[in-house]
């Protein structure tokens, strides 16, 4: 039985998406009214352009207004070109670093392909648009600003909000400039509630003192209700926030991370996770994610298979998925290298150390973690155990024209013979 009215609603809650919302009931039947109506909601999801791909702790907002959009909504993606230049102090310890013009358009042409491949864009009526604060902001007059909006703001209220709380109990200095994000932040909603008609904002739970900023101006100063919906963090079964893979960031955009890499990613999910993962990051029905999270032993790796193919299938296209398949199934069923593995080439191997080798695939940082993984067994030249730190290479390691590098059992790489 339906817990709410709305299609979107109830999706977010049967998928693990809901965390919190400024008004239950009344965003609930908002959604419902333009369901039934045929008129779509708006709603937006914002991010600074602090760098030019987004990464997958950002997907779960962004899967948010997937369905938003799915639901019959229209998603607008704003890039934050104005606040990018503040810096949002949710979450931090100091202040951001300030990026150059150069550098603020080429990410923000970065997190355009990154919304792109996730969102459909047009001119139809539920097609999503993208929009940059730095539009509304750069004109805008300093003394006018502090009349009309900083009084709407209490510096009382303003200290509560987590973003500000924590940073003060830390005893982490706080800038007049950071403190200001929150206003601003909340003029943006104000703004595309002007614009497009945008009551609605979604974002991952780190946002909530922001979003809330944005509602109470709304109300303040136009007498309208916004709405303010929250993802939970995703984290693993230990409690580690999901997104990261040996410490690198899972990158959304191919220039950063391989199609390959993006699959393995997902294909190498916990156990416990992989229910979680398929409900967030993949369109497949409830039923069969159901059917799916039952399977338990080696079983579970076909579900992992699905879940990365499927999540590769939405950010990176579907010839992406079966290629990335394809070169797993090589690499990990058949014995054999795949296509799509990470690879350098080089003109002649012989003489380079194997440290070295190592280092320039990217599979280590320093000769000394090479050497440590080494001496604990977990680094092999051509699937054999490497056990001599001082190993050169040599032609007779070269087979079918290439070298084949592995670090532990899920990563492998090529040297290919120019």
């Amino acid at each position: 039985m339906s817990q709410f009215k709305s299609q979107f609603f109830n999706l977010m809650v049967e998928r693990g998406f809901y965390n919190q919302c400024t008004n239950e009931n009344g965003f609930d039947e908002y959604l419902y009214v333009c369901e039934k109506s045929g008129k779509p909601a708006v709603g937006y999801l914002g991010s600074d352009p602090t760098g030019d791909s987004l990464h997958v702790g950002h997907i779960v907002p962004l899967m948010m207004l997937r369905w938003f959009q799915k639901c019959g909504h229209k998603p607008l993606a704003l890039v934050g070109g104005a606040t990018a230049r503040i810096g949002d102090p949710s979450g931090k310890d100091k202040l951001r670093p300030f990026l150059d013009e150069s550098t603020l358009a080429h990410n923000i042409e970065g997190l355009k392909k990154s919304f792109s491949k996730f969102l459909k864009f047009g001119h139809g009526t539920t097609d999503a648009e993208m929009v940059d604060n730095w539009d509304w902001f750069k004109n805008v007059n300093y003394l006018e600003f502090l009349r009309d909006i900083g009084t709407c703001y209490s510096v009382n209220r303003m200290l509560t909000m987590d973003s500000v709380k924590t940073r003060l109990e830390r005893e982490q200095p706080m800038s007049f400039l950071e403190f200001n994000y929150m206003l601003l932040q909340g003029y943006d909603f104000t703004v595309l509630y002007r614009k497009y008609g945008c009551r609605a904002q979604i974002a991952g739970s780190d946002q909530w003192g922001n979003i809330v900023s944005g509602t109470e101006l709304g109300r303040r100063k136009y007498d309208v209700e916004l709405f303010g919906f929250t993802s939970p963090i995703i984290t693993d079964s230990n409690g580690k926030k999901m997104g990261k893979s040996e410490g690198n960031a899972v990158w959304v955009n191919e220039e950063k991370l391989s199609s390959y890499d993006y699959y393995q990613y997902f294909r190498n999910i916990g156990d416990a996770e992989v229910g979680k993962c398929l409900r967030i990051y993949t369109d497949l029905p409830m039923d069969e994610i159901k059917r799916l999270e039952t399977l338990k032993d080696k079983e579970i790796n076909e579900a992992k298979k699905i879940l990365a193919f499927e999540a590769t299938k939405i950010c990176r296209g579907e010839n992406e998925a079966f290629s990335a398949q394809e070169t797993a199934i090589k690499t990990f069923e058949q014995g054999i290298a795949g296509g799509d593995l990470p690879c350098i080439e080089l003109s002649g191997i012989d003489g380079l150390s194997i440290i070295d080798a190592f280092l320039q695939i990217g599979f280590v940082e320093s000769k000394g973690e090479a050497r440590r993984l080494i001496k604990q067994s977990g680094l092999k030249l051509n699937d054999k155990v490497v056990s001599d730190e001082n190993y050169k290479l040599s032609s007779s390691d070269v087979i079918n024209g290439q070298v084949k590098l592995s670090q532990g059992k899920k990563k492998h790489g090529l040297i290919k013979i120019a």
